[in-house]
């Protein structure tokens, strides 16, 4: 069974590059729409992670490599993502949906001694995957004549990250702990402009090839009151350090389509080649937690990210620095009562507000949400060995209605399971 799991590690990690992932719209300008690292655990709380230790020995945190004092099995985990979006905009009135459903994070996290821990990560960071069209008539003020203009916007591709955490507890209060980042993947946007009387398409096409390292290091201090079984938690990280770059080749040029929709009498109007070197700016975040020891935990914490530079259809694009509150905890009614199953589940909720750093039209395109999850423990499962089915949903809104632009309603359902026990350890006794 355990050769299973970890073959299955290693092909789903295959699969994982391959996939087709649903967007915003909004994915068209930079590096698409970004998924943030977020298990289902974390993303169900409303992505606190920073300030979050969990009370469990099977849950290892990537989000603050420092917190997994209490990390001490064997954990892997398998996940999955339901995204269904509702778009509108007072442009034509137009409404569209977009649903997709893919594989969205595995990991592999086990304990090297008391103190040092470690954990594998493979997951999406980005994505694009759009294709839209836009027409326009226009009428010679003379001639009468009508001309149609059409506009088609796509885009494709996925930017994958893979990391690998460790932790280490120098205290039983105090923990440190570094993350290596590798981002990688293909990211393509097209633009072909044509009119009604035009025998040729001008198409503009923008490649952006990733492949960047940055490092992530965190530190956190949780004092436990023994005589009341409460905690406070303080957490801080920072992503910095970008060793390489993204190569963005621009192209410029007319063609048309021949049945095969493959492109014929192709004249090169422009091309270039640019680097950028501030692809994942710095990024920091503090969080504070209080709760009572495998009972309850709430948890606030605030995310800070640096704007950025980012060739665009040969023109640069700027974002702008941008900041999330999130909020959020968990509640588990009484784990040693065994009559009751829902006793022993743990409920999530959270909540957050994000700042975005696109601004279009002079419209900051801001985002909020509130999400939910349980952890349903196999029948088999203890509170040292909490393995079992991890459900999380996701409703919030991006965007707005102001200005032309879009307003996009998302409901986002997520499903993995964590399986967690004592593995790869050599036995004292036959």
């Amino acid at each position: 069974m355990k050769k299973i799991f970890v073959l299955s590690f290693i092909s789903v990690g295959y699969f994982l590059n391959a996939q087709s992932l649903s967007n915003s719209p909004y994915a068209t300008y930079g590096i698409g729409d970004v998924k943030y690292d977020n298990t289902i655990e974390t993303s169900s709380m409303g992505g606190i992670s920073t300030a979050y230790i969990s009370d469990f020995t099977s849950n290892f945190n990537f989000g603050n490599p420092a917190n997994n004092s209490n990390f001490e099995l064997t954990s892997i985990k398998l996940e999955a993502t339901n995204e269904n979006n509702y778009f509108k905009t007072d442009y034509n009135n137009t409404k569209s949906t977009k649903h997709s459903t893919y594989l969205s994070n595995i990991s592999l996290a086990f304990p090297i001694s008391s103190k040092i821990k470690m954990g594998l990560l493979y997951q999406p960071y980005s994505s694009k995957s759009y294709d839209i069209i836009n027409t326009e008539t226009r009428t010679e003020e003379i001639t009468g004549q009508q001309t149609i203009i059409g506009n088609r916007f796509r885009g494709s591709g996925t930017l994958n990250t893979a990391q690998a955490a460790l932790s280490y507890k120098i205290s039983p209060q105090f923990a440190v702990g570094a993350r290596a980042n590798f981002y990688f993947g293909n990211l393509y946007d097209t633009n072909e402009i044509t009119t009604s009387n035009a025998e040729l398409i001008n198409g503009y096409e923008t490649k952006n090839t990733i492949k960047n390292f940055n490092f992530t290091l965190g530190t956190s201090y949780q004092a436990l009151n023994t005589s009341t079984d409460r905690k406070f938690t303080l957490g801080a990280t920072a992503t910095f350090g970008n060793t390489s770059n993204m190569t963005t080749e621009y192209l410029n040029s007319t063609y048309y389509y021949t049945d095969g929709e493959e492109k014929a009498g192709q004249k090169i109007i422009d091309q270039k080649s640019t680097n950028s070197k501030n692809l994942l700016p710095l990024q920091a975040s503090v969080g504070v937690g209080y709760g009572s020891e495998n009972q309850w935990f709430v948890s606030g914490q605030v995310d800070y990210k640096k704007g950025e530079t980012i060739s665009y259809f040969g023109n640069t694009f700027d974002f702008n620095d941008s900041y999330r509150i999130s909020a959020g905890g968990w509640y588990l009614p009484n784990y040693n009562n065994f009559r009751s199953y829902f006793s022993r589940v743990v409920y999530r909720y959270g909540a957050f507000y994000e700042k975005g750093n696109l601004k279009i039209a002079g419209t900051d395109i801001n985002k909020f949400g509130i999400s939910a999850g349980v952890m349903l423990p196999f029948k088999t499962s203890s509170i040292t060995r909490m393995s079992g089915l991890e459900i999380g949903v996701e409703l919030g809104k991006r965007g707005t209605l102001k200005n032309n632009l879009i307003n996009q309603n998302y409901v986002n359902l997520k499903v993995g399971f964590n399986f967690a026990d004592k593995w790869f350890r050599k036995s004292l006794y036959n």
